[in-house]
């Protein structure tokens, strides 16, 4: 996974790149998986999905093709052979995500939950590195959760979460169909774009193990 982590790395730095860019990692990731879930995505998609301008855009989807990840026609970017397999590949790491309603555990307006399998992650810490990844990107608070025997847990102190509210935990078994030991984050902002960007950034920080 890290090879796939620094192709991402790679896109942001383009080729002869000397001016400042408006989107980094987890927007590149973001497109890609834009990409995966369409035949074709038009700029005008692009500029309101990833919430940065037409300018920005045309330079990402120029990185993208220098990285022979996409390619583009009348109709829109496109995915190559070479991103459908970086998409299958970060999407066997990390397979569902789901947007949650505010509880009494998620205090944000908007909550982004992803599961990460156990399998791709080397480190977890106490969960703080997380929590730095979410609010780098601007999120209000995040949380790491283990799965284990059906119940969430808090990474540091192995307290079970939502243990008050059944109909969330289901929720999340339901949308995110984890398995044991699986690592579930949670990212909470009052923007719906920055908890998703912020998950995203979270994954790539977790998926790093550093």
């Amino acid at each position: 996974m890290n090879q796939q982590i620094r192709l991402l790395q790679k896109v942001v730095t383009g080729k002869g790149t000397s001016k400042a860019l408006t989107f980094s990692t987890p927007h590149v990731l973001k497109s890609i998986l834009l990409l995966s879930s369409q035949k074709y995505v038009s700029r005008s998609d692009f500029c309101q999905e990833l919430k940065i301008g037409e300018g920005a855009i045309k330079t990402l989807i120029k990185h993208l093709k220098e990285s022979d990840i996409v390619n583009t026609i009348k109709s829109g970017t496109y995915l190559t052979e070479k991103g459908k397999k970086f998409a299958n590949r970060f999407c066997s790491a990390v397979p569902n995500q789901t947007n949650l309603k505010e509880c009494n555990t998620t205090r944000g307006k908007y909550n982004h939950a992803m599961v990460i399998k156990k399998k791709f992650v080397q480190s977890l810490g106490n969960g703080m590195e997380q929590r730095d990844y979410a609010i780098l990107y601007g999120a209000s608070d995040s949380l790491t959760l283990i799965f284990e025997k059906g119940k969430f847990l808090f990474v540091g102190d192995r307290i079970q979460c939502f243990s008050d509210e059944p109909n969330v935990r289901n929720y999340l078994i339901e949308k995110l169909n984890p398995e044991e030991r699986d690592v579930v984050i949670i990212t909470s902002s009052d923007d719906k774009f920055v908890a998703e960007i912020s998950a995203l950034n979270t994954a790539l920080g977790t998926l790093t193990g550093k």
